[in-house]
Parts: C-alpha cells; sequence; structure tokens
C-alpha cells in the first residue's frame, strides 16, 4: 500500500524554494476550472503558474470549449500574488480513443483512466521541459475519484523521462476539494457531472436512471 503523504512533499517543496531569488515557474495541467480553483489559490502564493488545459478524453468538442472558456473566466478573476497564464491544448480526442482502444466496459477508476492520466501527463511533461519551466503538476489529483497515488507514480516516472521536476500533490487534502466547491459557487463555475468522456458520461447516465 502507498503511504506516502504527498501533501508533505509538496510543502517541503515550497519551503525548499523559500529563500530563492527566483519564483519557480510551474505548468500546470488542469482538467477544469472548478479543479484548479482551489490549486490556484493555493499555489500562485508561490510559483509563477501556466495552466495548461489540455484533455483528449473530453467529448464531444463543445464541451471541451465550454470548459476552456470557463478556465480562462476563472484565471481572470482569481486574484494572485504571481502571474496565472494559460495556454489552451489542441482538441484531439482520435488520441484518446487511441489508448482506450480494447478498455472500453472498464469501470471508471481503471487502467483506462490511468492511461488518460499518462496522456495528458506525458504532453505536460513535454511542454514543461521545452519551455524550461522548473515542475510540472496536475490538477487531477483533487478529485476524490481520481488515483492520486497513480497520478504521482506517472509524474514521477515522466520526470525521469523529459527532466523536469514532478511537482507531488494530493490537492483533495487540507480540504482542497471542499474549498473548490466553495470557489466554484463564489465565481459561478460551470461544473460539469462526469469526468468528460463518453464512457464516463455512458456510467453517469446509467447511476440516474430510476
Amino acid at each position: 500500500m502507498n503511504r506516502r503523504n504527498y501533501q508533505r512533499e509538496l510543502e517541503a517543496v515550497i519551503k525548499e524554494n523559500e529563500n530563492k531569488s527566483r519564483v519557480p515557474r510551474l505548468l500546470l495541467h488542469s482538467c477544469c476550472a472548478p479543479c484548479s480553483s482551489y490549486v490556484l489559490e493555493y499555489l500562485s502564493d508561490y510559483f509563477e503558474i501556466t495552466v495548461f488545459y489540455y484533455n483528449p478524453n473530453i467529448s464531444p468538442a463543445e464541451e471541451y470549449e465550454k470548459r476552456a472558456a470557463e478556465q480562462q473566466h476563472l484565471i481572470r478573476e482569481l486574484p494572485a500574488k504571481h502571474p496565472i497564464t494559460l495556454v489552451v491544448g489542441a482538441y484531439e480526442p482520435e488520441r484518446f480513443y487511441a489508448v482506450s482502444r480494447g478498455l472500453e466496459t472498464v469501470p471508471e477508476g481503471g487502467e483506462r483512466c490511468f492511461r488518460c492520466y499518462r496522456l495528458r501527463l506525458e504532453a505536460a511533461a513535454k511542454m514543461a521541459a521545452e519551455g524550461g519551466f522548473d515542475y510540472f503538476a496536475t490538477t487531477l489529483t483533487i478529485s476524490p475519484l481520481k488515483n492520486a497515488g497513480k497520478l504521482n507514480e506517472i509524474g514521477e516516472e515522466l520526470s525521469q523521462i523529459y527532466k523536469v521536476e514532478h511537482l507531488p500533490s494530493d490537492f483533495k487534502k487540507k480540504n482542497g476539494y471542499r474549498r473548490s466547491v466553495e470557489l466554484s459557487a463564489e465565481y459561478g463555475l460551470y461544473r460539469q457531472n462526469y469526468c468528460g468522456c463518453v464512457f464516463s458520461k455512458r456510467e453517469q447516465e446509467l447511476r440516474e436512471e430510476p
């Protein structure tokens, strides 16, 4: 069983950077504005952040665009000590379907999701390395439905491949998820009721059937 405390590891990284003359740059993959709200409120005190909205799992295209617009809205409105900028990645659903092939009926939270994590995190790691960022991370660990241990494991593996530091996280800690719900209400953010992919939407619809 993975017993690492990723929140404590994150706090150690923050402390390590406190006395440095330059604010570290973070490439933060974001799945949506609500999940990023608390993360940005928290981390913008310590990092100069570029939010990378890249989620080829989202369906349909209109949903992708709606979530991207909400991300932009949040960044525009949210007070921040250090600058927050946004990069919206290309919509590439074919990449998600390629990694999901053969796993279409696997329940949410299984191997299909792990491949999706890697797809998005690898794009972030690559961009962070090419852009000279100090760290990369993802907002996905804020969700109670996402496997924070697996996300950190993938991030650390990609850190070795792309030679850029992975920022450990479990953003649901310290009431992070609850705070994201509060901020979503405060900024009037659109909160979807499914992860984003057609498979999670189908599962949600089945749960809602009478």
